[in-house]
């Protein structure tokens, strides 16, 4: 992300070419990204009961989009959220938790035995990402939205990758194939990153400070306080696998994604808003991931 805003400050990365890569992005190397983990990563079981995290991955980011963006029509104008573009983009972002970037290297740290139920469980905040993640942000009715969402590259690609896994014909996907999606695929984070520095650099430059505190602290109340509570208590009361709830404890105590930032410049709604959300929690993180870490391993009883 540095070397995005360096690259942007330095004008060898211009900001005309960010909704073309953005698409590029979202069209070919994520939908590599996640045929080719799907697909070769020996950890995943054809067994369906092994799919249980995926749906909660699934279920908990869409409410986590849902009750964001309900929020932010509520009582969002009070906030800066005074427009539609600005209520979607801070749905998209405070909806969605930081799901790869930090949990990953914590869980190898802290909780090791969680490390393939987080990935399996990223497979449905994926799912949930590219569905009602992109209906939100995309600011159209579902009537106009549903084929994109249904068609969408990434959710197709998750969606065929399942089934070809399922029924055990992933050892008869050609060679090529699969080292050219492994290729692309390992494109995907590095240019999401890159590309989310570049635009925050650009927000960072034009942000009306003296207004950003206000979607900022509905971000925390959302994103910090209200959401990581009902993970707990979901991880608590309902679940019972200890890794699913290592998975749960590890992303309540995560601040907003990233990603929604680069879905943001490609929908074009609000980038304000979503840089933000997005760099504003993130920052706040440093204190709220070691606090809800420890407090949730308590309540927990780890």
């Amino acid at each position: 992300m540095a070397m995005g805003a360096l690259a942007r400050y330095l004008k060898w990365f211009t900001s005309e070419v960010d909704r073309s890569l953005a698409g590029f992005l979202s069209n070919v190397l994520l939908p590599a990204f996640f045929f080719h983990r799907i697909m070769t990563d020996t950890k995943l079981s054809a067994d369906l009961s092994a799919w249980i995290p995926t749906l909660f991955g699934a279920g908990l980011t869409i409410f986590g989009f849902l009750f964001a963006y309900a929020t932010a029509i509520s009582i969002g104008r009070w906030f800066g959220l005074d427009t539609n573009s600005r209520a979607r983009t801070f749905g998209l972002c405070s909806g969605i938790a930081n799901y790869g970037y930090i949990p990953f290297p914590l869980a190898e740290v802290f909780y090791p035995g969680c490390v393939v139920t987080l990935l399996v469980h990223n497979v449905g905040v994926d799912v949930a990402l590219w569905s009602v993640g992109l209906f939100i942000i995309s600011g159209q009715g579902l009537k106009k939205s549903w084929k994109r969402i249904v068609f969408s590259p990434p959710l197709l690609s998750v969606a065929v990758a399942l089934v070809i896994r399922q029924v055990g014909w992933n050892i008869w996907v050609p060679r090529p194939i699969l080292s050219m999606t492994d290729q692309l695929g390992r494109c995907s984070i590095p240019i999401g990153l890159v590309l989310s520095g570049a635009i925050v650099y650009d927000c960072l430059t034009q942000v009306d400070f003296k207004n950003a505190w206000k979607p900022l602290l509905l971000a925390i109340a959302v994103r910090l306080v209200a959401l990581p509570m009902l993970f707990l208590l979901i991880a608590k009361y309902i679940v019972t696998e200890v890794e699913l709830q290592e998975v749960l404890l590890l992303q309540a105590s995560m601040p907003a994604a990233t990603f929604p930032i680069v879905m943001t410049r490609l929908f074009n709604q609000d980038i304000e808003v979503a840089c933000t959300v997005v760099v504003g929690t993130s920052l706040i993180g440093l204190l709220t991931i070691p606090f809800w870490m420890v407090t949730a391993a308590a309540f927990l009883g780890f």
